[in-house]
């Protein structure tokens, strides 16, 4: 075969065979493709698209690039369970779900990514945690889900290397937006996990890689098509992203939030509880711990009731390498950024919307994310106490407070923050933050 002659077949719209495709992704893994070649099968998916069964390929062709892992030697006595969100802004939902999950049972191996753009990376906000360690040997990982029941980390050079070399192409070729590349890009990593099953939470809304419903509901239902076709069973959630998630944008305030809710003090966002909930409960029924996801709701909900998913929070923490009295003491090891600033509103009225995506930005801005993908993350800084749609407001009173490096940098994210944050006379009406529940 020539690497040519199936960029052309795809570049004129026909169907790649499986083995076209497997041709394809061997030579993305050893170099058989040139940078070039990459770039133009990876703009010629995104024109012209991929039919189910192409895409099922290519996802089973990037999973088994390198390694997949296999838990059965190990004797789990319980499902082994993943969960994976396409983005969002605050969304620090795996930090505590993962440790809930595992308080009933289910065993979780969450491999997870850094931020990219105006979203954060769940590797991020658990970098801002001292000494844990975000890339440990694949023995570890299964030692600390075996022991602990989750572990959260990011993607070893093991495990689906193709997919590793074709985002990095796409990143740079503006071909990321291709619903058939993100499909395998995701399920190929999370095959390559060995897992039962994997929920998965898809974001709509301008914080959102899916701005639009339609978008978000045909990036879920191509997810759970394809994973299904591939042995993996999945559902997914379509949940709201035109806001922030919680009340903390940035890796150490986010990380500070998760000990609060794990631990109840200080109360619990509603809608970032939802989420968490409703996923907690998917999760719990599809490893067939419960009968239904409402079921699983309540083992989780008692789960962090009664401290269960706190004492596994601390114990993840703690054998990945971070303080063994991290939860009684967060506050010890977590940056503090040098400026702590409010940002005060203009008007008085209601909150009655919010760009997301330029409040992630603003944070960005400030040095929390990244511009580039070997930008250098300042773990202190981000906004606190977000103000939420809905919520009256008058001149003056604070939309969120700003944590910055400098003055200079504050007053400039307070500008964007003002511009993200809609105020006008009459109060909106709310919408539920789980939009849909998309299955086979």
């Amino acid at each position: 075969m020539l690497p040519q002659e199936i960029i052309r077949r795809k570049r004129d719209g026909r169907e790649l065979s499986a083995e076209e495709i497997d041709f394809v992704v061997r030579g993305i893994r050893d170099g058989g493709l040139s940078e070039g070649q990459v770039a133009a099968f990876a703009m010629a998916v995104f024109f012209r698209g991929m039919t189910t069964p192409e895409r099922v390929a290519l996802t089973l062709g990037l999973a088994r690039s390198g390694a997949v892992l296999d838990w059965s030697d190990l004797a789990l006595p319980g499902p082994v369970i993943d969960k994976h969100s396409s983005g969002g802004v605050g969304d620090k939902v795996s930090l505590m779900l993962a440790p809930i999950a595992a308080a009933c049972g289910v065993f979780v191996p969450m491999i997870s990514g850094r931020g990219l753009g105006h979203t954060g990376g769940t590797l991020d906000k658990l970098s801002a945690i001292s000494g844990y360690e975000t890339q440990p040997d694949i023995a570890t990982f299964r030692r600390v889900v075996r022991e602990v029941g989750c572990a959260v980390i990011g993607q070893t050079d093991d495990l689906a290397p193709a997919d590793r070399r074709l985002y990095g192409v796409r990143d740079v070729t503006g071909s990321v937006e291709s619903i058939p590349l993100l499909v395998s890009s995701i399920l190929s990593k999370k095959i390559a996990a060995g897992l039962d099953g994997l929920i998965m939470d898809v974001k709509c809304g301008s914080g959102a890689f899916c701005d639009t419903e339609p978008m978000a509901r045909d990036l879920a239902q191509s997810l759970v098509e394809v994973a299904n076709q591939a042995g993996l069973p999945t559902i997914a959630l379509i949940t709201d992203m035109d806001r922030v998630l919680g009340r903390h944008v940035g890796n150490a305030l986010e990380v500070a939030e998760t000990v609060a809710y794990l631990t109840g003090k200080g109360g619990r966002e509603p809608r970032l509880h939802e989420v968490t909930m409703e996923l907690a409960g998917e999760m719990i029924a599809l490893g067939g711990l419960a009968p239904s996801p409402a079921a699983g709701r309540a083992r989780a909900e008692a789960a962090l009731a009664d401290g269960r998913a706190t004492e596994v929070f601390a114990r993840m923490v703690a054998a990945l390498g971070g303080p063994l009295d991290f939860v009684e003491h967060a506050g010890r090891y977590l940056s503090r950024a040098a400026v702590v600033k409010p940002c005060g509103a203009e008007r008085s009225g209601h909150v009655v919307g919010m760009d997301a995506r330029q409040v992630g930005i603003a944070v960005v801005a400030l040095g929390g994310g990244r511009a580039h993908a070997d930008d250098a993350i300042d773990p202190a800084v981000g906004l606190s106490e977000v103000i939420d749609v809905g919520v009256s407001v008058r001149a003056s009173d604070p939309l969120c407070v700003v944590h910055a490096a400098s003055e200079a940098d504050a007053d400039v994210a307070i500008a964007q923050v003002r511009q993200a944050i809609r105020i006008g006379e009459a109060p909106v009406v709310e919408r539920p933050v789980v939009l849909e529940r998309v299955v086979r």
